[in-house]
């Protein structure tokens, strides 16, 4: 059934406009239509999520089950095309966020859903744990430093330990202190959104792809979004303005739209340009380990934080495999266009295998020359830049914009993963009512 229902809509959206695709393909229930004065339609929905990362489908998702019809419209061919594919998999305990901040609340209650969520549907996981370590003495005291802030957020069973016993837990390991954190763990990404779309659409939700909000405008002091097909966007030649082939008006808007976030806020005519935070864009490559039948490592293994990221650490994958990244590589953004459409760069460069191995062989020192394969590479929607202080998930509502119904979601990068749920009930419990 999910899985007719997904080709049925890609087919719609490839070969009809996004109006047919709407109009036709759903089973939310709108108002009666109208047009535009330039002859666009016009539709009244309940709520709409933009995007179909894991996030936007926890929200659409969570919103779904408690009662609300949801919308949700991706640009790509399917779900999860985006960050949501190309990340480490890990379900994170906590530890790294500054006490009461969203990613430290919500990545603890994010963790405990997920695991829950993971056990009761049958979603491949494994709470595998983790182990931070200290390759110096510079760095011992920033490790004592993780392991306070992470019980000041509630991260339980966190255990400092001596280089010597992390060796006998994993003995290809060297390092002067680690602190293990028995509950960071992994998860089949795919297999979770995969299970969260099935679950919003026997609940009621409509996906509808190949779907692209390009912009909107305030009216009535609520938002209305323009649509269009992602294949009129592809064909776009740029000489005159994007028109929306749809508008569609809805009670509840979240935009979850990852890496485009940002962008398509500045095109809601009538949002305030400075609520909308800076957006800046860090890609991080992963590189496999080859030429080794047997896994070095148990846990998963993470140096200290760097700027812009927590380390070129170990993964482990559901299948064994071993993967080390990602690195920091800060580009520029890309035009709104090209951004809607996912084309930034996600090319691996093979020469960066050269900077990898230094920083690996400090908790890895029997790694060989040329075991490392380019992997593949992420982009993470981060709201600071280069030597600037992290900042905190972006949450937004009317009461920063002043726009009813409308909910940004800007920086949702790590611990976006492990925090899916927590967000998902927080918009629920705190925007339900728009």
């Amino acid at each position: 059934m999910l899985k007719s229902k997904i080709q049925s809509l890609e087919r719609i959206s490839s070969s009809s406009s996004v109006v047919f695709t709407i109009l036709k393909s759903r089973n939310i229930a709108t108002t009666t239509g109208s047009s535009s004065s330039n002859g666009v339609p016009k539709e009244k929905v309940d709520c709409v999520v933009i995007g179909a990362g894991v996030v936007g489908l926890a929200v659409a998702r969570e919103l779904t089950l408690k009662g609300r019809e949801v919308l949700v419209l991706e640009s790509a061919s399917t779900f999860g095309t985006g960050i949501s594919s190309r990340n480490s998999e890990v379900i994170h305990a906590g530890i790294y966020y500054p006490p009461n901040s969203l990613k430290a609340i919500l990545c603890v209650r994010g963790r405990e859903l997920l695991y829950k969520y993971c056990s009761e549907h049958n979603i491949p996981h494994n709470q595998i744990g983790k182990l931070i370590v200290a390759t110096g003495s510079s760095e011992i005291p920033k490790l004592h430093n993780l392991m306070n802030n992470g019980i000041k957020n509630g991260v339980g069973g966190l255990v400092m330990m001596e280089g010597s016993d992390a060796t006998r837990m994993e003995p290809e390991l060297r390092c002067l202190k680690a602190l293990l954190s028995p509950v960071s763990g992994i998860v089949d990404t795919h297999s979770l959104m995969l299970s969260l779309v099935g679950e919003a659409e026997n609940h009621g939700t409509t996906f509808s792809y190949n779907t692209t909000v390009i912009g909107g405008h305030i009216e009535e002091n609520r938002l209305s979004l323009h649509i269009c097909g992602t294949k009129h966007l592809e064909n776009w030649n740029g000489k005159f303005p994007l028109q929306p082939e749809m508008v569609l008006i809805p009670k509840l808007v979240v935009n979850s739209a990852g890496l485009s976030a940002p962008v398509l806020a500045k095109r809601f005519d009538g949002l305030r340009s400075a609520v909308i935070p800076p957006a800046y864009y860090a890609r991080g490559c992963y590189f496999t380990l080859s030429n080794t039948t047997i896994c070095p490592f148990k846990h998963l293994i993470y140096p200290l934080p760097e700027d812009g990221g927590i380390g070129v650490h170990v993964t482990l994958d559901l299948n064994g495999q071993v993967k080390f990244g990602p690195n920091v590589e800060w580009i520029d953004g890309i035009d709104d266009v090209s951004s809607f459409l996912n084309k930034f760069d996600y090319s691996v460069c093979t020469n960066h295998a050269k900077l990898f191995y230094p920083l690996i062989r400090k908790y890895y020192p029997n790694l060989k020359d040329g075991s490392l394969d380019p992997g593949y590479a992420g982009i993470r929607p981060k709201l600071s830049g280069p030597r600037q202080s992290p900042v905190d998930f972006v949450i937004q509502g009317e009461d920063i914009h002043g726009i009813t119904g409308l909910v940004n979601l800007f920086g949702i990068e790590s611990p976006g993963l492990t925090s899916s749920m927590g967000v998902a009930e927080h918009i629920a419990t705190r925007f339900f009512r728009c």
